[in-house]
């Protein structure tokens, strides 16, 4: 069975196996893309932030913490929605069952609208992004990560369960579809060049103010082994927009 969106999480055994690996402290997505993310989003005092494939929440709650105003997410996944509402308890903060695609974003809402490794999943982007842009206040800022490019331009090497100090890269220029195996299952995701990327962001309305591919940081690595393996390719591609 191939999974589409978000309907990964919502097979029980997977979803248990994804939260312990994605929270765990060595996850790439917390010592590589995190911190540049922090970076890029910056001050969040007093802002209503909404954040596009919220999973669990846990970043969201951080914002709060950080001193978010009001914190809204998107989420496919009903176990993801679940989990979600038990980590935001008592906070100032809402979470939508819904997919990207289909959730009616409100116009001028938003100081920031973030997405963290969701966007990839999206067939059609160039309509999510005009709506993000028109749910931002006037300099408002969008902020998201994807998978790198080199990544999801073939499955060759995903398909090595091996640990991996190389990545094979072909057909990047061949955009669209992919199948990629992840966690004993087989997901869905779109690949991008980084120009389409940028050009879909353009065509919406955005200023682009910063690209990242979020270059590991050593201090970041208890493994020096680790970090070592980890400066061989990127894993993330960050933009930040302004409306």
């Amino acid at each position: 069975m191939r999974y589409k969106g978000a309907s990964v999480y919502d097979d029980n055994e997977f979803f248990k196996d994804y939260l312990k690996r994605r929270n765990r402290k060595e996850s790439p997505n917390n010592i590589i893309e995190k911190p540049v993310l922090m970076e890029l989003i910056g001050d969040v005092k007093e802002e209503k932030v909404l954040d596009l494939g919220c999973g669990d929440a846990i970043f969201g709650l951080e914002l709060i913490k950080q001193g978010c105003d009001f914190y809204e997410g998107v989420e496919g996944s009903l176990n993801m929605v679940e989990k979600a509402i038990s980590t935001l308890k008592n906070s100032n903060s809402k979470i939508n069952h819904c997919s990207i695609e289909t959730w009616n974003f409100p116009d001028e809402e938003y100081d920031k609208v973030v997405s963290r490794l969701a966007i990839h999943y999206i067939e059609e982007l160039k309509p999510v992004f005009k709506q993000v842009y028109e749910s931002l206040k006037i300099n408002g800022q969008f902020i998201f990560s994807v998978q790198h490019p080199i990544l999801t331009a073939s499955v060759k090497s995903a398909n090595n369960s091996s640990l991996r100090t190389d990545w094979i890269v072909d057909d990047y220029f061949h955009t669209g579809k992919r199948v990629e195996p992840w966690i004993d299952k087989e997901v869905i995701k779109y690949h991008r060049t980084i120009e389409e990327y940028f050009l879909l962001l353009k065509s919406a309305g955005f200023k682009i103010d910063e690209i990242r591919e979020c270059q590991p940081r050593a201090e970041n690595f208890q493994n020096n082994e680790e970090y070592i393996r980890r400066m061989r390719i990127p894993l993330f591609l960050l933009f930040s927009c302004t409306k």
